[in-house]
């Protein structure tokens, strides 16, 4: 399980042509990390879940994205920001 975390996939693009892919990587290493529902609705993770959440997910986006997104501090809203730019 150690390796769990060293896995590593495709940032997303700026393009989004990764989108599909990378939302299911992403899912998988969220819930391998016991992470997943810090990017659910309703959800009650705590401020360390989602420091850690954030810094997966920021790593593991275009570097034009984290600077387009830099003051968002919530996986929650970064999902879902991201969602609505690329799943079409």
């Amino acid at each position: 399980m150690a390796n769990l975390a060293k896995l590593e996939f495709a940032a997303l693009d700026l393009s989004g042509d990764n989108y599909l892919s990378w939302v299911l990587d992403a899912k998988i290493h969220l819930r391998a990390n016991g992470l997943r529902q810090t990017i659910v609705d309703d959800n009650d993770a705590s401020p360390e879940e989602n420091a850690k959440a954030m810094i997966f997910l920021l790593h593991h986006i275009h570097k034009a994205l984290k600077s387009e997104y830099v003051v968002v501090d919530e996986p929650l809203v970064l999902w879902k920001a991201l969602g609505e730019r690329y799943d079409h």
